[in-house]
C-alpha cells in the first residue's frame, strides 16, 4: 500500500490504496468513452472548461501547495509558484488553441485542400514527484483542448496532489472519463500501454523509465513522448556580468531543492572569470538556508525521499575520488528530515561521475574551460540534451552560442525555464517529442491531409 511520507519529518501524511483489475478497466473504459464523445466537443467548450480548470487551480492554490511541500518537500513559496503557473499555462493554452488546433489550408493543386489536427483519444500520462501539479498539467491541459482524454499514473509518493488535480478537472465541468487519476504500480503499466483504449503514451522521468516505456510503447504502435533527465550546461563567457550569472545560477542549481530536470547541473566557465565566478557562486550557495520548507525563510527544503538522498551523496563521494575540490557542502546532516546542503565541487573532469551522470539534488559542479569555443565543447560532451544557458553581454554572440548548444531549450542571460508558449522537450537521452506551444497542442492529434477536387 503507498503512502505519502512527508520528508521533512518522516510522519506519514496518509495511506492510498492501488487501483483493483476491475477499477482500472472501468477507468480504460470511460476514458474511450469519453474520448469519442470529447472529439465532438466543439473547441470553444473545450477552452471554457480549461479555462474553469485554471479558476478552479487559483481558488484552491493554498491548499494544493501545502499539499505539494508536505507531499515532497518543495518550499511553501515554490509550491505556491508551481500551482500559478498551471493556472496561467492552462489559460495561455487555451488563447493559444483556436489557431493552433484549426485546419491548416495548404495549396495543393486542389479546390480546396487542408490539414485537420484531429485528437488520437485516451492518453495516458506517467508522471512524476518532483512537480506533481506541473508535469501533469503541462501533458493533459493540450490533450484535453485537443479533443482527447487523459489517464494519470502518478509518483506513489505523490498520490495526494494526484487526487486533488483530479477533483480540480472535475470541478471544471469536463465530464467524466476526461481526467482520471488512476494509482496503479510500474509493473501494470505495460500492460495499459498495450491496452487497445490507449492511444498514446507520454512520461516525465529517468531514462531507464523512458527506455521501458518507450519500448513498450513502439512495440504497440503507440505514438510516445518522453521527457527524460538532465546535465543542464549553464555557460559562462568571459564577457557575462559574473555577479548576476552566479545569483541566478545558484537559483537555477537549487530550485526544486536541487530536484529539477532543467536545473543547472554542469557550470562551465570561461578561464578569464573563473575565479571571480566561483567566489561568488560558493559564497552564495553555502549562505543558502536549509531548512523546514514551511518556514519563509527556507531557501532548500529536503530532498523527496531518503534513497534519493543516499544517491546524492554517494555521486557526491564518488565525484571527490575522482579528483574534485569540495568547495561546499557534500555531507548528509544529522537529525530529522531527508536533507542534503547546497554542494559545490569544483576543477570537475570530463567524463567524471559529475559531468557523465545527473545528479538530482543540489549539487553543482564547476568546470573551466580555456575559451567560448572549449566552453561549448565541453558543454555538448554529453548524452543529454534538454536545457541549457549562456551567458554573456553580447546578446549576438549569445544567440550564435545558443545555436552551437545541442538541447531542447537554451536561454541567454536567463534562468531556463518552460513557457506554455514554447515547445518544450529534450534532445538524445533526454527524450523525444515535445509538451507546451502549439507543437504541443498538436502532439497527440492526427494530422489528417485532405484534397477536395472538382
Amino acid at each position: 500500500m503507498p503512502a505519502s511520507i512527508n520528508p521533512a519529518t518522516g510522519e506519514t501524511i496518509a495511506e492510498h490504496a492501488w487501483l483493483t483489475d476491475a477499477a482500472l478497466d472501468a477507468a480504460l473504459t470511460r476514458a474511450a468513452e469519453a474520448a469519442a464523445h470529447q472529439r465532438r466537443v466543439p473547441l470553444a467548450d473545450r477552452v471554457a472548461a480549461v479555462r474553469a480548470l485554471a479558476d478552479a487551480l487559483d481558488v484552491d492554490a493554498e491548499r494544493l501547495a501545502r499539499l505539494a511541500t508536505d507531499e515532497m518537500g518543495k518550499t511553501l513559496a515554490q509550491a505556491r509558484a508551481e500551482v500559478a503557473k498551471c493556472a496561467a499555462a492552462s489559460r495561455t493554452l487555451a488563447d493559444m488553441a483556436e489557431a493552433a488546433l484549426a485546419d491548416s489550408h495548404r495549396p495543393a493543386g486542389a479546390v480546396r485542400a487542408f490539414v485537420a489536427y484531429e485528437p488520437l483519444g485516451a492518453l495516458l500520462a506517467v508522471m512524476p514527484w518532483n512537480f506533481p501539479f506541473w508535469q501533469a498539467i503541462r501533458a493533459a491541459v493540450p490533450t484535453v483542448l485537443a479533443g482527447g482524454t487523459v489517464l494519470l499514473k502518478h509518483a506513489p509518493n505523490v498520490l495526494g496532489c494526484a487526487d486533488a488535480l483530479a477533483e480540480a478537472f472535475a470541478s471544471a465541468g469536463l465530464g467524466e472519463g476526461v481526467f482520471q487519476h488512476i494509482p496503479i504500480e510500474t509493473d501494470r503499466v505495460a500492460a495499459v500501454i498495450a491496452d487497445p483504449r490507449v492511444a498514446a503514451v507520454t512520461l516525465t522521468g529517468s531514462e531507464r523509465a523512458g527506455r521501458a516505456v518507450a519500448a513498450q510503447a513502439g512495440a504497440a504502435l503507440k505514438p510516445v513522448v518522453l521527457e527524460l533527465g538532465g546535465s543542464d550546461p549553464f555557460v559562462v563567457l568571459a564577457d557575462a556580468d559574473v555577479e548576476r550569472a552566479a545569483e541566478v545560477g545558484v537559483l537555477a542549481r537549487t530550485q526544486n531543492n536541487g530536484q529539477s530536470c532543467i536545473a543547472a547541473k554542469r557550470f562551465i566557465v570561461e578561464g578569464r572569470v573563473a575565479d571571480a565566478f566561483t567566489d561568488a557562486f560558493v559564497a552564495r550557495m553555502a549562505a543558502l538556508t536549509v531548512g523546514d520548507p514551511l518556514d519563509a525563510a527556507t531557501d532548500v527544503g529536503p530532498l523527496a525521499r531518503a534513497d534519493l538522498r543516499e544517491t546524492v551523496a554517494d555521486q557526491t563521494r564518488r565525484a571527490v575520488a575522482e579528483g574534485a575540490r569540495l568547495a561546499a557542502g557534500g555531507a548528509v546532516p544529522d537529525g530529522p528530515g531527508v536533507y542534503f546542503p547546497p554542494t559545490v565541487l569544483l576543477d570537475v573532469a570530463e567524463g567524471s561521475v559529475a559531468y557523465v551522470e545527473e545528479i538530482f539534488g543540489p549539487v553543482a559542479a564547476i568546470s573551466v574551460a580555456r575559451d567560448a569555443d572549449e566552453a561549448v565543447r565541453l558543454a555538448n560532451a554529453t548524452r543529454f540534451g534538454l536545457g541549457a544557458s549562456v551567458w554573456t553581454r553580447d546578446l549576438g554572440r549569445g544567440e550564435g552560442v545558443a545555436r552551437r548548444l545541442r538541447a531542447g531549450l537554451v536561454a541567454v542571460n536567463a534562468l531556463v525555464a518552460s513557457h506554455a508558449e514554447l515547445p518544450f522537450g529534450g534532445t538524445g537521452a533526454s527524450g523525444m517529442g515535445r509538451e507546451l506551444g502549439v507543437e504541443g497542442l498538436r502532439q497527440f492529434t492526427s494530422a489528417k491531409s485532405v484534397w477536395i477536387g472538382e
